[in-house]
């Protein structure tokens, strides 16, 4: 029997041990390490999720401590589960993992897709914060105006009581308040429940699917980070971003939804440079020469403009595009910067507890302030940080509207950014050549 050790983030970690390990008689799971995710570590996968061969559950450890786990718990294999990681990173971790003396694994889509009864309609990305949400919005409501009722299935963010959260449904505002979920959480859940979906997400995604079937005609899978499908799709869209050109042929596992797309959708057209849009299209043509292309713009507005120019900003960003994303900045800049503020101000030196590490950590990150919120403390410290902060205006550009749970000492103006096609065959034609409309 093998000794494994899964390296994740709360998420794809998971699902595989799920899908792979949990019931299998030739593997012994003696460890998850977490690692991108702040404050994941020192908890245990409960038993009543892990299975009767796991009566006491399996220990969640630090990913730095990955050599040390290897050699102490007798390791024979370690499998990297989790996503949003350059080629080079992967390689540091399987260089770690081997000079510790274990097997080095990544685990592919066939033996970690479940499979529906019902269509599946899969987004997925080359990075975080290229625009995937507002795609899966797009179809949402596609595939709705063609009569279809559709349940958003979500990729994975179980950063609480994990006990609780094996299944997790969201109607309503009033059921993410019930389920205490945190900031990150409800920026992906509250786009589609403003439009009137179900979301479901949580750890075990089997149950999870098999829940959603029972109130849908169709199931749409809205990935996190550039992670792959957990459920088989019948059309998979990927997402590229041409302001991080490139990165679809360095980033793990970016190339891998690429070239299983059926679609691939350039977004930001309107303000990526020709030369940087044209690279991404050759990068997709070479890599996956059969994908419909479908080029989009994603259109930024604010509701009160009048609050903006002319006035120092502080400017608030979604968090994974712009810490493990890469990007120095988002669309919150970006409005800031179109609609004429004075100044944007740099928020580091007001910075407390988790934010400052956040700052310390992702020193690309010099004028915008990334959402943390990962669990109660770390909301805490945000609302801390946000309250020092010497500005005139607040600029929201989370998906979530975070005054919901955080109080602002100053007036705050919320930016939005929706998907707007550009070329022919669109979203609709490809839904409607697919057979899924």
């Amino acid at each position: 029997m093998k000794r494994v050790i899964i390296i994740g983030a709360a998420g794809r970690d998971f699902h595989n041990f799920n899908m792979v390990f949990r019931n299998s008689p030739d593997h012994e799971v003696v460890a998850f390490t977490a690692a991108q995710i702040p404050g994941i570590e020192g908890r245990t996968y409960p038993p009543e999720l892990a299975g009767p061969r796991y009566p006491k559950g399996i220990p969640i450890f630090a990913e730095k401590e990955l050599p040390r786990l290897i050699k102490e718990l007798k390791a024979d294999l370690a499998i990297l589960s989790y996503s949003d990681l350059s080629y080079g990173d992967v390689m540091h971790i399987g260089s770690s993992v081997l000079a510790a003396g274990a097997d080095f694994q990544l685990l592919g889509p066939r033996n970690t897709m479940l499979r529906s009864r019902l269509p599946v309609v899969s987004v997925g990305a080359v990075r975080t914060g290229a625009g995937k949400s507002t795609v899966s919005r797009k179809i949402s409501l596609t595939l709705r105006d063609a009569g279809k009722k559709v349940v958003v299935i979500r990729h994975p963010m179980p950063y609480g009581d994990l006990t609780k959260e094996g299944v997790q449904r969201f109607a309503s505002f009033e059921d993410l308040d019930k389920a205490d979920c945190s900031i990150e959480e409800r920026e992906e859940y509250e786009p589609h429940i403003e439009h009137g979906f179900v979301v479901y997400a949580g750890i075990d995604y089997e149950q999870i699917l098999r829940s959603a079937e029972k109130e849908a005609d169709i199931i749409l899978w809205d990935g996190g980070n550039n992670d792959i499908p957990f459920i088989q799709p019948n059309v998979h869209f990927a997402v590229l971003d041409p302001l991080r050109a490139g990165d679809e042929l360095t980033h793990y596992p970016s190339e891998v939804n690429v070239r299983i797309a059926n679609v691939g959708i350039i977004n930001k057209v309107n303000v990526a440079e020709p030369k940087k849009i044209e690279l991404v299209e050759s990068n997709l043509k070479a890599l996956n020469p059969t994908a419909i292309v479908i080029k989009t713009s994603s259109e930024v507005t604010v509701d009160k403009p009048e609050l903006v120019r002319g006035k120092r900003v502080l400017v608030i960003e979604d968090g994974p595009t712009v810490t493990h994303g890469d990007m120095a900045y988002g669309v919150g800049y970006v409005a800031a910067k179109s609609f004429h503020a004075k100044e944007i101000v740099d928020p580091r030196k007001y910075a407390v507890g988790i934010v400052k590490d956040i700052f310390r950590k992702y020193t690309h990150v010099t004028e915008v302030l990334p959402t943390v919120g990962y669990g109660n403390q770390q909301i805490r410290d945000m609302e801390a940080t946000i309250a020092r902060v010497d500005c005139d205006t607040i600029m929201i550009a989370t998906p979530a509207d975070i005054r919901r749970i955080i109080k602002f000492p100053k007036p705050t103006v919320r930016v939005g950014y929706e998907l707007k096609e550009q070329t022919k065959p669109d979203i609709r034609d490809v839904l409607h050549s697919k057979g899924i409309i």
